[in-house]
């Protein structure tokens, strides 16, 4: 008897996980078992994350790494991890611990051990960073630094009814972890990448992404260097950081699951 795959969808920073769902409804159509959980302390809705930030401040990467580990202890089988921004920080982690069946992470947030964020990364966390005091607290995106962080490859119509529909404030926390890996030994972004018996691994980017760069990615992809389990790079030139959840996601959607097949992790198993 077959069981449909699962697959755990992870957001990002400033998104909320019902931003996952036309991919729920493409990869449950596909054949896949898909979920979304939130990061702990996410309201199940938009609304209620927008009135009630505390509840999301200060969370940590160890924090929702360990939050999603103990839902994929509870499943089944180990999913397919696909995730965004902090989101394919977070897969990165729990694929390095041998908890999933392979991840792809798009646009993915620096590990430990990759060099210094371009400008425009720098610009994009600014309204964090900009106050120490934000570390343990919330913080929202204006829609105009919005259209910078994530919507720059669009049109500003589009950008702005994005941010209408999916942002929620975000905690500042991760952020500074992040920022200070490469002087903490012990960082929480540091990911295991020497780990040749993990499942395969698809670093995905944008090539206009102002908050995570091309270049960050690549330097990524170098990280695992030392591992030979399967770790592939796939660039769409024209995209900025909505990939996931502006106009062109299905896109994104289906390269993703094209290269799922070709893992052979089909949507039965």
């Amino acid at each position: 008897m077959t069981h449909p795959f699962p697959v755990l969808f992870i957001h990002g920073l400033w998104l909320h996980s019902t931003s996952w769902q036309p991919w729920i409804d493409l990869f449950r159509k596909e054949g896949y078992a898909p979920s979304a959980p939130g990061w702990p302390g996410d309201p199940d809705t938009v609304e209620e994350a927008r009135q009630n930030p505390e509840s999301i401040a200060d969370r940590g990467i160890d924090d929702v790494v360990d939050h999603y580990a103990a839902i994929i202890r509870g499943m089944e089988a180990p999913p397919i991890l696909v995730g965004h921004s902090f989101g394919g920080m977070i897969a990165q982690k729990l694929l390095g611990q041998n908890l999933a069946a392979a991840a792809v992470a798009i646009d993915a947030a620096q590990i430990k051990g990759v060099l210094p964020l371009p400008l425009s990364a720098l610009r994009s966390t600014l309204p964090v960073f900009r106050n120490p005091a934000n570390k343990h607290r919330a913080v929202s995106l204006t829609a105009e630094q919005f259209r910078f962080a994530f919507g720059n490859a669009l049109t500003e119509k589009e950008s702005d009814a994005l941010y209408e529909q999916w942002t929620i404030p975000a905690p500042g926390k991760p952020l500074f972890e992040a920022a200070a890996a490469n002087f903490n030994p012990s960082s929480p972004a540091k990911v295991d990448t020497a780990n040749s018996g993990r499942g395969p691994l698809l670093l995905m980017s944008g090539g206009q992404d102002h908050t995570v760069p091309e270049t960050v990615t690549r330097a990524t992809v170098k990280q695992y260097r030392h591992s030979e389990a399967v770790t592939e790079f796939l660039a769409f030139p024209d995209r900025g950081h909505s990939l996931t959840i502006d106009s062109g996601w299905r896109e994104v959607a289906d390269e993703a699951l094209a290269w799922l097949r070709r893992q052979h992790l089909e949507a039965r198993r």
